[in-house]
């Protein structure tokens, strides 16, 4: 009996053998066929690092900081104490349509044609500033941009900077600060007569290039040695046969030079106009009419984050001092921008958005002494800092 049942158990035993046999043989040819899926298909149908940044972009941070906090429960001292874990469903959505329910532009992005030139974060926003009101970067044809226009100029009598102050303290002979322009002739509709499309406002002269002049001014004015570029970044693109969305590429030699000759250059200020309406690049500070500025930030570089660090203290210290004068903080990423501004090249290095393209040179010449005036501050406390360590 007892010979019986084992041989019972004993034949029981090689089926299940030959089953898990099965089950192993089953999964080692599943994965040999899938390995040679993966490395046979065409590339642009392979899962690559960038497809899977896409994906993991759209899941909401917090999820990741739960998981971790999980292992390590210091992580969630980050989450507000009423946060709770995101619903799975509508992470599992967001991943598998790249659409976020709180913000249209994730669907409208790929609908509409030109959209995705919005896709950009406002990491701080200032007052009034939303996703209907981001700056709007104009790119019409180089040979428009080259087109010879009337311009008027009524603003020359304004007063100069605050002359430098005796007890003032000062860089001396060093230059420590560069400014530039990547888009040196972008001009203001109200010195242009009879030009009324922002696509045109472009000028040889009367341009961009005088606030920068102005805020060179203000700089100096407070000891601060500043160096500004006269490179036409227009004209070397006519003559190197560029087009204009190849500015910064043009530009970019400009400030490598700048680095070259100048081994006291710290901070870098490429300065442009904002194409968006005049009644938000103006406000009114102590019944005077300021031209808003905003910050942008390039978000495709390793480094990104230092340039972030100091628009946003440079932020901060401007709202301190000249409340709604600030528009806010920009990142710039993603199809139908630059991402880099060539602020690559340093960490101190700030695109600058002054005004827009209904403002008048006197409004914007009173942002510029504004923004000397605070970066003088930002500038002297940090020597201050460097020289006690």
């Amino acid at each position: 009996m007892w010979q019986g049942n084992h041989q019972s158990r004993e034949n029981l035993r090689i089926p299940l053998f030959f089953r898990r046999g099965a089950v192993y043989l089953i999964c080692i040819i599943v994965l040999f066929v899938s390995i040679s899926i993966m490395t046979t298909i065409k590339p642009a149908y392979r899962v690559s690092s960038q497809m899977i940044t896409e994906w993991t972009s759209n899941i909401d941070s917090s999820i990741f900081l739960n998981l971790i906090g999980m292992e390590n429960r210091a992580f969630k001292q980050a989450l507000p104490e009423e946060q709770t874990f995101p619903d799975l469903s509508s992470t599992l959505f967001q991943v598998a349509t790249s659409v976020q329910p709180n913000d249209p532009r994730s669907l409208l992005g790929k609908e509409l044609p030109g959209f995705s030139t919005f896709d950009s974060r406002i990491l701080i926003a200032g007052e009034g500033t939303d996703y209907t009101n981001l700056p709007m970067e104009s790119s019409p044809p180089l040979e428009e941009v080259l087109k010879e226009r009337e311009a008027v100029l009524e603003e020359e009598e304004l007063a100069e900077p605050v002359p430098e102050q005796e007890g003032t303290p000062t860089t001396g002979e060093r230059d420590v600060v560069f400014i530039y322009n990547s888009h040196n002739r972008e001009s203001f509709l109200p010195h242009l007569p009879g030009v009324t499309d922002p696509n045109r406002a472009q000028h040889r002269e009367v341009n961009i290039t005088k606030v920068s002049d102005r805020l060179a001014k203000g700089m100096e004015a407070n000891g601060i040695g500043t160096n500004v570029s006269d490179t036409d970044v227009v004209a070397m693109l006519n003559d190197r046969g560029m087009t204009h969305a190849q500015s910064y590429q043009a530009s970019r030699n400009v400030v490598e030079e700048a680095f070259a000759s100048n081994d006291d250059l710290t901070y870098i200020f490429d300065l442009h106009r904002d194409s968006v309406s005049r009644d938000i690049t103006t406000t009114e500070i102590n019944g005077e009419v300021y031209a808003r500025i905003m910050f942008v930030v390039g978000a495709e570089h390793e480094n990104y984050e230092q340039n972030l660090a100091l628009a946003t203290k440079f932020h901060e210290m401007i709202e301190a001092k000249y409340p709604g004068l600030s528009r806010g903080v920009l990142a710039k990423e993603g199809a139908g921008t630059n991402g880099v501004f060539n602020q690559d090249l340093s960490g101190n290095s700030l695109l600058v958005e002054f005004g827009g393209v209904g403002n008048k040179l006197e409004e914007l010449y009173r942002s510029a002494d504004a923004v000397a005036d605070v970066f003088a501050d930002y500038y002297w406390d940090a020597e201050a800092v460097n020289a006690e360590e």
